[in-house]
């Protein structure tokens, strides 16, 4: 029996000294729970956790089940806190030549936690900074588009106030019309009930010459039409100015008919525009584009509005649509002056700008550009000084989230 002892200890010897070679506090446990060795990491946790207590009570930290699920399945795992102190807990149960044994890992993981803990603040307070910074640029972004409308403001009013001037003279003339037609209808009404009508039918055909009846009876079909296309070119305007106003934050981006918006952004900019150049119009076909619409309209806004301002006296702007390889684009091409190189490679940066002051905020291009980035698009620019620029937008038919979820078949 002692010669059998004498080969066994040094077998724990060795095994144990690996143990105190590590970090963690191990303990050798024996088949009545009671301990056997403790390596000096235990030692050491046991005096924080536990002052002036024998490394042993670290196992009363043990919870009963701890030991019925360990010698059931051979592992068990927790964490317990003492003192402060939060410890993680591995135990081990088995068998080594018939004899149970157990093996428990101690582990201080308090700092970790304080560290978890550190991060967890730190994600909130990052993704609170974020959604902070998604309202501070949403705000630029509407900021910058209402400054846009009131640099346009003057000219938006005109081409209001250009057909509700005529409306208004029409309504005049119309009144004056109706009178007429009243005189003219009780001059008939008094002749049909005196004693002789027949003999009445010349003062109705003196009265009729004499309102000129004729003249109205033509000019009225006119100036109804006239009218009516006043109020209608109002509507579209206010509809344009309502649709590109518009917020839309947190929608989802839908298939938009690019055209469409291309046609409202140019009738709210026309009076800006029709005094200085001559807009020509190629467009080709365009499939529905998967886009925040408004968002668009502000960028192509910007880019026909600093085509505008980039022609000194007359010249043409030139707009041309297309769409190649899952792509759409519009190009906007002005004979303004043109960009120098250097530059060139600054127009998209934030308050950078060229133009006199009160003529620009230095955010339009910056602002287009992040807009076009966010729709997984980019802007294309060739310019030359004296000759003009060109900025072409081009965009995804179909943003690449939604392609990817899109079943082949579809």
């Amino acid at each position: 029996m002692n010669q059998a002892s004498d080969k066994t200890e040094p077998r724990d010897e060795d095994i144990f000294w690996a143990f105190g070679k590590t970090e963690n506090a191990v303990m050798l446990v024996d088949g009545d729970g009671r301990m056997t060795r403790a390596n000096p990491a235990a030692n050491a946790l046991a005096a924080r956790a536990l002052p002036a207590e024998a490394p042993d009570r670290l196992l009363s930290l043990l919870p009963a089940e701890a030991w019925t699920v360990a010698r059931e399945t051979g592992r068990w795992a927790g964490e317990i806190v003492a003192n402060d102190v939060v410890i993680e807990i591995i135990l081990h149960c088995g068998e080594r030549e018939g004899v149970a044994q157990s093996i428990v890992t101690f582990d201080d993981v308090s700092l970790r936690n304080a560290r978890q803990v550190e991060l967890q603040q730190r994600h909130d307070e990052l993704q609170a900074a974020h959604r902070r910074l998604a309202g501070a640029q949403e705000q630029l972004l509407q900021s910058e588009k209402m400054a846009s409308i009131g640099l346009l403001a003057a000219g938006v009013a005109h081409e209001i106030n250009n057909p509700i001037g005529y409306v208004h003279s029409n309504l005049g003339t119309l009144q004056e019309y109706i009178g007429a037609l009243f005189a003219l209808i009780e001059c008939h009404e008094a002749v049909l009930q005196s004693d002789d009508p027949v003999a009445g039918r010349n003062d109705v055909l003196a009265k009729r010459e004499r309102l000129d009846i004729d003249f109205i009876l033509g000019d009225l079909p006119k100036l109804m039409v006239e009218s009516r296309e006043g109020i209608e070119r109002v509507t579209k305007i206010v509809q344009d100015l309502k649709d590109f106003s518009y917020v839309g934050r947190g929608e989802e981006m839908r298939p938009s008919d690019l055209h469409k918006g291309l046609e409202s952004t140019l009738n709210i900019v026309w009076n800006d525009l029709k005094y200085k150049a001559r807009v020509e119009k190629h467009y080709g076909e365009l499939p529905l584009v998967e886009c925040h619409p408004s968002e668009i309209n502000q960028v192509l806004m910007s880019l026909l509005i600093n085509a505008g301002q980039s022609i000194e006296n007359r010249g043409s702007i030139d707009i041309a649509t297309g769409a190649e390889n899952g792509e759409a684009w519009i190009s906007i091409a002005d004979t303004g002056c043109g960009i120098a190189p250097e530059m060139a490679q600054r127009i998209f940066e934030p308050f950078y700008t060229t133009k006199p002051i009160g003529r620009g905020t230095g955010l339009g291009l910056a602002i287009a550009y992040r807009i076009v980035a966010k729709h997984c698009g980019r802007i294309e620019v060739s310019s030359q000084p004296g000759v003009g620029s060109t900025f072409r937008v081009v965009l995804p038919v179909m943003q690449p989230e939604r392609e990817a979820a899109t079943p082949p078949e579809a």
